[in-house]
């Protein structure tokens, strides 16, 4: 230390200014590069990211306040939740079919279409309080042929063949 100490009293003033101004430039340098333009970058994705992260807050609040109205609802007795998931079958027309086996209720299906699946599964959950355990599902083969281009066309154009096991409750 006595060394360089030594050595900064030997330069000239111009030369310490020099220098000093060369290790706060260094300095500077490093405080942006460490502190300052990592913090800028993050608030600048922050700002990008906020709308998303707040649908995915107003979707999960949404989610939330379903899941509580869910929660609060009555249970259902077997024999209710079995002739609600009745009546709720045949708005799928032809195509559904329904057979029973103790606390099991497999629901198959043959061309059923996407949307009117959808509005089954939330009418199966609402009216008879049910939810599936198990789904195998695929394209039906008439949906995949008759698909074109247009991306709307085939979402409403999809119809699904398979399989859904529902869970009754106990007797």
């Amino acid at each position: 230390m006595n060394e360089l100490l030594k050595r900064w009293n030997a330069f000239a003033p111009r030369e310490r200014s020099l220098v000093a101004a060369a290790a706060l430039l260094i300095a500077l340098t490093l405080l942006w590069w460490v502190g300052i333009a990592p913090a800028l970058a993050k608030l600048r994705t922050a700002r990008e990211a906020a709308p998303q992260v707040q649908a995915q807050l107003q979707l999960m609040r949404a989610q939330a306040t379903e899941a509580a109205s869910l929660k609060a609802q009555r249970s259902l007795s077997y024999d209710e939740s079995l002739r609600a998931l009745e009546s709720s079958v045949k708005t799928l027309g032809a195509g559904a079919t329904l057979s029973v086996s103790n606390e099991r209720a497999s629901v198959s299906l043959r061309a059923v279409s996407g949307d009117a699946l959808a509005q089954w599964l939330a009418q199966v959950r609402a009216n008879a309080r049910l939810v599936p355990t198990e789904l195998k599902l695929q394209k039906s083969a008439a949906s995949a042929a008759s698909a074109t281009t247009a991306t709307a066309a085939v979402a409403a154009a999809t119809a699904w063949d398979g399989q859904l096991v529902l869970g009754l409750p106990n007797r």
